[in-house]
């Protein structure tokens, strides 16, 4: 049998458990159609290898819970080994050698840890990583991965690499101390005690200073003395030698001593020695809950980070979807997954439009949002949907611009089913805003009324000549809108949040750019072309109106899917009742639809999955539900940041935000010099927020003996 040694690799990283996936020569990324779901014997391999050059791990759930943490910066490879836990399985290439740890962690989620451009990637389930004997682009191999990943618990391995990405920004906004560990002997303990409260203060995230160092390592100190029943000397024996050279910077002696002495004289209303009697040592998902931090200072805001940006695995359909994605990803100067994501989401809702419906009478109608920075890609995805429109013959249906509401109404009459292309949609928002004529609100009017009329028809306005024009029946509007992230949530208001565009939306985030590619002049594959063709083609009704007055097929769901979509409305439904109670008005205008939201997504999902044959089943439920809720509760946490109903209100989230962006606590001079204001604007600034409650001003040390001011977002930790 012909054999080769690329194909030889892949069989023995399939032996191991671990599915290989092909990719060409050169290249870092598949281009498979579907190479998430490959699942490949080792009867398949020459077939898949056949024309490839390199190989990847499919990482997550496919290959036992294989993952990998990729170090890609220096100071990340640096610090590594003081805080992931040991592995033998390392790799990495000649310029980069072991920039990836390799570990079994079930359940472990992907999240990216970036500071101008990527720090370290926990790589699960969805991604793939490149593995010896490839070749990277720069001509150098990869490392064959050989050494047995070490078997770890999802959430300890989470917090660790957390960890050390704070660790690689504080490493870049100041020089870091040497780590010298205390030399203190640690006093006899049991030694299974001692093992399992090291094992807890492994899985414990460092203390680094200005994001909360003194609240976790006291936090520490109160799991020893109280949980473990450890005395104050071998409780500080373990801190020093096991915590303490992890911390940015280390605590001295005496700081460190007096902590343990605290928090042993404090009472805690756990059961002494907690910890020290469970069954099992804990592992995954260390709990800080129970442990009460003194109030005798102030503190960095307990506010919790908000969602990161949806995650890479959400960002793929199977089928058509991922087809449009993958083609934009090869042939874009900047590809960027978020961005390609929403372009091919909105094709094919645009495509589908007035002929696919779900049991509830939802449509495929959506207003999307992606959010990139400058130069990121935004607009290739965009002329990608209008190349695959043109070979559809659809050209005539899409849109880039509408001045005027009663234009957007009169295109809709002319063409039912339309996908409008916006960049810099922000520029609308804000002259909707600022607008003192009915112009600007009729667009606004008319893209809350289009939404709701999707599976209805929509009145058109009365006209000279015409007072009595014919409704549209079941208009279709698609918008696929792009904005700078900080300029979409600037223009925004509190009137818009709590009107039902911003409940409409559904916002989605990139992150940074990614690197950039050398253009490439390429068709469009037959599939794309084809699949494009027969959605025009389709007409689910019957006559010669079927145009004009549709009958949308029906697209039914499983029973588990059934099941699964109404468990999600009861879900959104308490979300609203929750926000209700606490007079959220924006939470509830947005859970309000948060169904609404999800059934449409699993009804794409499944079209796209397959156009001749759609059903929603439990897998298209799941994946809408968590690309709904995720996107829901990152727009909310974005626009509490950023939506101000006053220019004295977003002055007042600008400086939260720049407090908030030093880890919680900024000097008064370094705090002025960002705000770019005058003086006294600034003390009006400062002078609001502490008779909100919202900072706190406390005396700071200088480093020449002068005492100064600094600013802490307020609100302290809480008592459990």
């Amino acid at each position: 049998m012909t054999t080769s040694p690329l194909i030889d690799a892949a069989r023995g990283y399939l032996d191991r458990g671990w599915v290989p996936v092909p990719i060409p020569a050169n290249q870092k990324g598949p281009r498979l159609p579907g190479w998430q779901t490959l699942r490949p014997t080792a009867d398949d391999l020459p077939r898949h290898f056949a024309g490839a050059g390199n190989v990847g791990l499919l990482l997550g759930e496919p290959s036992g819970w294989l993952v990998d943490v990729d170090l890609d910066c220096p100071e990340a490879r640096e610090l590594a080994d003081g805080f992931l836990p040991p592995t033998p399985a390392v790799t990495g290439r000649p310029g980069s050698p072991a920039s990836h740890r390799w570990y079994y962690a079930p359940g472990a989620v992907t999240k990216k840890h970036t500071d101008r451009g990527m720090i370290v990637e926990l790589r699960s389930t969805g991604c793939q990583t490149v593995v010896g004997p490839s070749i990277h682009p720069s001509g150098e191999p990869y490392d064959v991965l050989k050494g047995e990943p070490a078997r770890v618990p999802a959430g300890m391995l989470a917090a660790c690499v957390e960890a050390l990405a704070k660790a690689v920004i504080a490493k870049r906004g100041r020089l870091m101390p040497e780590v010298r560990p205390c030399r203190v002997p640690v006093p006899e303990v049991g030694q299974n005690t001692e093992r399992r409260a090291v094992a807890y203060l492994d899985a414990l995230p460092p203390a680094i200073d200005g994001q909360g160092g003194h609240p976790a390592t006291y936090a520490a100190a109160t799991a020893l003395v109280h949980g473990f029943g450890l005395d104050a000397d071998a409780a500080f024996g373990l801190l020093a030698t096991h915590y303490n050279p992890r911390c940015v910077p280390p605590w001295s002696e005496h700081d460190l001593r007096h902590k343990v002495e605290d928090a042993a004289a404090k009472p805690h209303d756990r059961p002494h020695g907690w910890l020290r009697d469970q069954e099992l040592a804990p592992a995954p998902g260390v709990d800080l809950s129970q442990f009460r931090m003194p109030l005798d200072e102030p503190r960095a805001s307990p506010e919790p980070p908000g969602p990161e940006p949806l995650p890479d695995e959400l960002l793929r359909v199977p089928g058509f979807v991922s087809e449009v994605i993958d083609h934009c990803l090869d042939t874009a100067p900047y590809p960027n997954p978020t961005m390609a994501f929403c372009g091919a989401l909105a094709l094919q809702a645009f495509l589908a439009g007035r002929k696919v419906r779900d049991p509830g009478d939802n449509r495929t109608n959506l207003y999307l949002l992606g959010l990139a920075y400058s130069a990121a890609g935004k607009d290739w995805p965009r002329k990608l949907n209008a190349q695959i429109a043109h070979e559809a013959g659809l050209a005539h249906c899409i849109g880039n611009q509408f001045a005027s509401g009663e234009g957007l109404q009169d295109s809709l009459a002319a063409n039912p089913c339309q996908l409008f292309q916006t960049d810099e949609i922000d520029g609308l928002l804000q002259s909707i805003n600022r607008a003192k004529d009915a112009r600007h609100e009729a667009i606004m009017s008319s893209l809350l009324t289009l939404y709701s009329s999707a599976n209805s028809v929509f009145p058109m306005r009365p006209k000279a000549g015409n007072p009595t024009p014919a409704p549209i029946n079941q208009p279709c509007l698609v918008l696929f809108g792009t904005a700078i992230p900080n300029h979409y949530y600037a223009a925004l208001s509190e009137r818009m949040l709590t009107n039902g565009f911003f409940a409409r939306t559904i916002v989605l985030e990139s992150g940074t750019r990614e690197p950039g590619q050398e253009p490439a002049v390429r068709t469009l594959p037959s599939r794309i072309v084809e699949t494009a063709k027969w959605w025009a083609a389709y007409q689910p009704g019957t006559g010669n109106l079927a145009d004009w007055n549709p009958v949308p097929a029906v697209i039914e769901h499983t029973t588990d899917a059934r099941a699964a979509i109404v468990e999600h409305r009861l879900r959104a439904e308490a979300e609203y009742t929750a926000a209700e109670s606490a007079r959220d008005q924006v939470g509830t205008t947005v859970w309000g639809r948060a169904s609404e939201t999800a059934r449409k997504l699993a009804l794409l999902y499944a079209i796209s999955e397959s156009h001749d044959h759609p059903l929603i089943g439990r897998e298209a439920v799941r994946w809408a539900t968590a690309v709904a809720d995720h996107a829901i509760r990152r727009m909310l946490h974005s626009a509490s940041r950023h939506v101000a109903d006053s220019p004295l209100d977003a002055d007042c989230l600008k400086l939260l935000d720049k407090v908030r962006h030093e880890g919680g606590r900024i000097a008064h001079s370094a705090l002025l010099k960002r705000m770019k204001i005058s003086r006294k604007n600034f003390s009006e600034l400062i002078q609001t927020l502490i008779e909100r409650g919202e900072i706190v001003a406390v005396p700071d040390n200088g480093k020449l003996g002068r005492t100064g001011i600094c600013y802490i977002a307020a609100g302290g930790v809480k008592e459990g």
